[in-house]
């Protein structure tokens, strides 16, 4: 998100020469540079106790199913979002979060940090964002999910299937 005005005191930003950086953006009544903001969001490959299966959901009417995805509250660790997201879109306990990877996604301003989690349960008991959901062969989720989308590019970043 590009700033015009300071998230402290509100005066007008401007563009001045920085001692280490490119130019950036100045707050003249704080005397303090106001760096860019950007969102930060997690995203799960969520797999059954098993590990032989992987949770993709379908969202939005979107015909292509995704990994799930929602974004980090103020004050929560990225590991506690993934917990988060898991119970409230399916309703369901995710143990043990491990951190994969991340990517900038531009569309949206967001920092994507991409976990594992395993499911505790089978049984998912989605909330309304999620149109459906299916447990499918870890070997096959990359061939399921958009060419080109987000989930292939998070899905890349693990080694698992």
């Amino acid at each position: 998100m590009q700033l015009n005005y300071c998230p402290v005191c509100g005066e007008k930003l401007s563009l001045r020469p920085h001692p280490t950086e490119p130019p950036t953006l100045w707050c003249s009544r704080c005397s303090d540079w106001r760096f860019p903001l950007f969102s930060a969001a997690v995203s799960v490959i969520l797999l059954d106790k098993s590990g032989d299966r992987m949770l993709l959901i379908r969202q939005y009417g979107e015909p292509d199913p995704v990994l799930v995805a929602g974004y980090v509250d103020k004050g929560e660790t990225a590991e506690a979002a993934v917990v988060r997201e898991i119970r409230e879109e399916l309703g369901m306990t995710a143990l043990s979060p491990r951190f994969l990877g991340s990517h900038y996604y531009a569309p949206s301003e967001t920092l994507m940090l991409n976990f594992l989690a395993v499911a505790a349960e089978d049984e998912a008991r989605p909330n309304a964002e999620v149109d459906g959901w299916e447990w499918v062969p870890v070997k096959e989720a990359r061939s399921l999910v958009k060419p080109g989308g987000l989930a292939e590019l998070l899905l890349a970043d693990w080694d698992g299937a």
